[in-house]
């Protein structure tokens, strides 16, 4: 069977996880997290639990997700060191995986 010719059985989907961390570090501790799964083995196709997924961004990595981006590292405004807001360490991780059937 050529690429041209596949089955909807053989076709990779893709699926994305993105975890906001403590810091920049890929070893430090995940705050946050999001999974997207393109896959449609899950509907909703997002899905969130009360214990992340991984306790680092490294661990997602030993399990096989590949890193595609992190957050630009911006420096706070001056006078503005402690503010609050958005999670600025945010990674986005992928994993191709069959379609489900």
């Amino acid at each position: 069977m050529t690429a041209l010719t596949q089955s909807k059985d053989d076709t990779l989907r893709q699926q994305v996880l993105v975890l906001y961390l403590s810091d920049s570090s890929l070893d430090s501790r995940v705050l946050g997290w999001s999974l997207y799964d393109g896959t449609g083995g899950t509907s909703p196709t997002t899905g969130d639990s009360d214990v992340p997924p991984y306790p680092t961004g490294t661990g997602a990595l030993l399990d096989g997700w590949r890193l595609f981006q992190a957050a630009q590292l911006l420096p706070p405004y001056p006078g503005h060191e402690h503010d609050v807001s958005f999670l600025k360490h945010e990674f986005f991780f992928e994993k191709l995986a069959p379609a489900a059937p």
